[in-house]
């Protein structure tokens, strides 16, 4: 079995010496802020908008946040300062590794030719926020969606039978327990407040997306979505009705690398292992052809089951819950992967692994890959469908509000990425974690330093055009992408 564990890399060609471009900014008008006031931005989001790349919330990541980069060219006109909850990490909290031990962000390590993301190291688990919590202008927190960001319970208490906890937002809530992360942000707009920027949403959607679509409960229904977001923006608008205010919309999933890195066929096999593993199949194959001939399943369907193994690149074996439940004769509910199957990045990790340290159940050939690494069909179709009514929920709210609102389609704009069509003083904007040109950081989800320079230009955009505002665009290609691959 020792072949299988040579398909968890990534293959990362034409590596150059250097993450970042130096371009000319060109010359333009003298900045004046139009119809707006940019004297104090505040800012609602999640990860995002918190500066969360690389599977951790770091300090560079955090200092190069779309947000930190709009209010730094908002400065240039009647910008004020713009106050984060700072985290102190050098390399933030990815994970807990082997034995407890604390591991930091993900970078991109080389090991055989090819790479593939890995934590640096040692990490650091979060801290409580030591700044003055009455000067903060950004309340965006990882991993929030639109009621956590709504429900006190997110700053605590910090016990199993709270789940709305979010450590992030624990260590900046001005009354953990009590306040809440909107009302934070609504209590700092109140408070001379003059412009904002609201990216919430994605996390009602992505996250159940990340996690393969295997828990259906943290997936946001349609009217949740939208008494909530209308919620969420009412409470911004409302504290002061003189601040206007850019509202992001939600990506599509296909642009996310998460979801495109892992290969449907990443599982390597010699042709005396193909041939061990069949055998071991021959008596589920059979019973399939059985129930075939009895009418219980279409000859479709046997097709689409039976497991077949040979030398080279393989399908691996996974379950799929949408397939005919015939547990009542003994055969589970497994298939091989398909070209039309995403694999998370998770999968990476894990496939062709033994299971529980057992040789016998290695993970994708003898076990299946469970549903928490790979979207099926028809979930993609579901996921992508929210995504669609969410963002349609986001517009007509920006356009009920059309004097004060502008709705930044990032959306669009990553779509375009993804199509080649994105570049700045020549050099392109891939959807890819490959450096130098990569806009997603290490972790397939997060957009990178780099990409964040681009989206604060999408903003600035939309609000230069809709306020006839005239804030400078900034150069993305100064600002640090993902790091070269370490041996």
């Amino acid at each position: 079995m020792k072949n299988i564990l040579k398909y968890i890399v990534i293959p990362v060609l034409g590596f150059t010496a250097s993450c970042t471009y130096d371009f000319p900014v060109e010359d333009i008008q003298e900045p004046t802020s139009g119809e707006a006031d940019f004297t104090k931005m505040v800012t609602i989001g999640d990860g995002i908008a918190a500066g969360f790349m690389d599977g951790a919330l770091y300090d560079r990541g955090q200092g190069n946040s779309f947000a930190v980069h709009l209010s730094e060219q908002m400065k240039l006109i009647n910008g004020g300062s713009f106050n984060q909850p700072s985290i102190n990490s050098v390399n933030g909290f990815y994970a807990m590794g082997p034995n407890n031990t604390i591991l930091g962000r993900l970078i991109l390590k080389t090991t055989g030719g090819s790479t593939a993301p890995a934590p640096i190291g040692p990490g650091e688990l979060p801290t409580a926020f030591a700044g003055n919590k009455a000067d903060l202008n950004n309340f965006s927190v990882p991993n929030m969606s639109l009621l956590l960001a709504l429900v006190p319970q997110t700053g605590g208490p910090n016990v199993p039978q709270n789940p709305a906890y979010n450590t992030y937002y624990a260590r900046f809530a001005s009354n953990p327990g009590v306040s809440s992360p909107i009302g934070d942000a609504t209590q700092a707009l109140g408070t001379s407040g003059t412009f904002f920027s609201f990216w919430l949403g994605s996390s009602d959607v992505l996250g159940y997306a990340i996690s393969g679509a295997s828990n259906p409960a943290i997936l946001t229904s349609d009217a949740d979505f939208g008494q909530r977001f209308g919620a969420a923006l009412g409470a911004m608008l409302q504290a002061n009705p003189d601040a206007k205010g850019a509202v992001a919309n939600i990506p599509n999933l296909n642009v996310l690398p998460y979801f495109n890195l892992v290969p449907w066929n990443a599982l390597p096999l010699d042709a005396a292992t193909a041939g061990a593993v069949n055998q071991g199949f021959a008596a589920y194959n059979g019973g399939l052809a059985q129930l075939q001939g009895m009418g219980l399943i279409t000859e479709a369907e046997k097709t689409l089951r039976t497991v077949s193994f040979a030398a080279g690149q393989n399908g691996f074996l996974m379950s799929d819950e949408s397939l005919t439940d015939l547990t009542q004769f003994g055969l589970p509910s497994i298939r091989q992967s398909k070209s039309t199957d995403k694999a998370t990045l998770t999968l990476s990790q894990a496939l062709g692994r033994p299971v529980g340290g057992n040789p016998q159940q290695v993970r994708g050939v003898s076990y299946p890959v469970e549903d928490a690494f790979v979207l099926i069909p028809a979930e993609q179709t579901e996921i992508q469908a929210k995504i669609t009514t969410f963002n349609g929920v986001i517009a007509t709210a920006v356009t009920a509000n059309t004097q004060r609102l502008v709705l930044v389609d990032i959306n669009s704009f990553l779509s375009q990425v993804l199509q080649g069509g994105v570049n700045f003083g020549g050099a392109a904007l891939t959807a890819s974690i490959v450096p130098p040109n990569g806009g997603f950081s290490v972790d397939g989800v997060h957009p990178n330093g780099r990409a964040h320079g681009f989206i604060a230009n999408e903003f600035i955009n939309a609000i230069n055009a809709k306020w006839g505002s005239n804030i400078p665009l900034i150069n993305p290609n100064a600002i640090p992408g993902n790091d070269l691959p370490v041996q």
